[in-house]
């Protein structure tokens, strides 16, 4: 902008120059007060929702101007990280239990929770028809391995557990077992082949046109406790612009139709989506 005015002021007599400073300076004051505005927001992420909240986030960043920094890994971790002061402003965990324990903890503001989708799990193969579309696979047994993610700290591990009690399959196949910390790296021991199936978040085998690769069981919601995923407003971030603005974009309706297009149900009144994994 300064090279513009020197430029202009070298071509114009001295009775013009004060006319193009103040062209200029009005030019330079009518800059969009998204970008004039524009702050920073750090989420932490739980990993199953890595896809959507990629989409999410470039939308946010387009239409406000804001800028979006976010952290994955599984819910438990990313609970230790925030309680040992990690600077993170919002928290979209994969259940509802750890943002309780947050919000007694006076780390998170309370009143700013809610559910912004609901997971679904599911049995899955890299290879096509190795999964009939149904748990039979579970019975018989024709597998070596059988990836999960750890119970303890990833509500997706905890969903797939239930299933296999419910199913009373879990002590028979605990031998096979091999553990993901998150849903993510759970997600690469079937992808790789390490495990020959697993169970894993159907948004991560969901493409947003609904495709679907390999082969796979959607879990019934009735073997295993709802997978709520919700989201707050850390302590940190409750100044922060940014912050409140992303909050308040998950529960756009625009944005939950984004999150039902990776896989999730919402509350949002858009019609359910039928998978081809749901037999």
């Amino acid at each position: 902008m300064t090279l513009i005015y020197q430029a202009l002021c070298f071509q114009m007599n001295s009775r013009f120059r004060v006319v193009a400073l103040v062209v200029l300076s009005m030019f330079g004051s009518v800059l969009p007060a998204s970008q004039a505005l524009a702050d920073e927001v750090m989420v932490a992420v739980a990993s199953n929702f890595i896809k959507p909240m990629q989409t999410i986030a470039k939308d946010f960043e387009v239409q406000t101007g804001h800028a979006v920094k976010v952290s994955y890994g599984s819910s438990g971790k990313l609970l230790a990280q925030i309680s040992h002061g990690a600077p993170f402003d919002l928290f979209l965990s994969a259940d509802t239990d750890k943002v309780t324990r947050l919000i007694k903890s006076d780390l998170a503001v309370s009143g700013t929770e809610f559910v912004y989708a609901q997971g679904r799990l599911v049995l899955w193969s890299n290879t096509a028809g190795l999964i009939d579309g149904d748990s039979q696979i579970l019975k018989h047994g024709d597998f070596k391995y059988i990836a999960l993610a750890d119970p303890k700290l990833a509500p997706y591990g905890e969903a797939a557990r239930e299933t296999l009690e419910t199913l009373a399959l879990y002590k028979q196949l605990k031998p096979r077992f091999v553990q993901g910390e998150n849903i993510s790296q759970t997600y690469q021991f079937v992808q790789t082949g390490n495990a020959q199936l697993g169970f894993v978040a159907l948004s991560q085998v969901t493409n947003p046109d609904g495709s679907e690769q390999g082969s796979g069981w959607l879990v019934p919601t009735a073997l295993h406790q709802p997978i709520n995923q919700s989201a707050v407003l850390l302590k940190r971030g409750q100044d922060n612009p940014a912050a409140t603005a992303l909050l308040a974009f998950l529960r756009k309706n625009q944005t939950q139709v984004i999150i039902q297009s990776f896989g999730y149900d919402t509350t949002a009144p858009i019609s359910p989506k039928a998978y081809a994994f749901a037999r």
